[in-house]
């Protein structure tokens, strides 16, 4: 096994904050029905969202190629039963990982007051 890459984003939870308030196509623009289905269990909090949003952003840096020739919501990070995030791909971003021979995306998800952050590691076969 190697690493492909690493990635990590932050987000104010403030500005998702504002863009739940202002955007209401913004969830099932970027967000799956189970990671929705996840927020609506959490009671739609502003951070929960904002973990998520820094997640899929470090998962598209551990990757390596940003957002592009997929979508936002070809990332799902969802919980095991312990809570730990797990990430699932679909669409042209599951054929990128074939491509790319990934047999899994760690990702680690933190927030507190103000910002929320996450990492995520892209772990390949030789």
């Amino acid at each position: 096994m190697n690493i492909l890459d690493i990635g990590v984003d932050i987000i104010e939870i403030e500005r998702i904050r504002n863009i739940l308030e202002n955007n209401p196509r913004f969830l099932d623009k970027i967000f799956t029905k189970n990671e929705i289905d996840y927020f609506k269990s959490k009671g739609f909090k502003a951070e929960t969202i904002a973990g998520n949003f820094a997640a899929k952003e470090a998962v598209s840096k551990s990757i390596g190629t940003g957002i592009r020739n997929y979508n936002f919501n070809d990332i799902e990070v969802l919980r095991n039963d312990l809570g730990k995030p797990v990430v699932k791909t679909y669409n042209n971003l599951r054929q990128i990982c074939i491509d790319y021979n990934v047999l899994e995306i760690k990702v680690s998800i933190s927030h507190c007051k103000e910002y929320a952050v996450a990492n995520a590691m892209t772990i390949i076969k030789e």
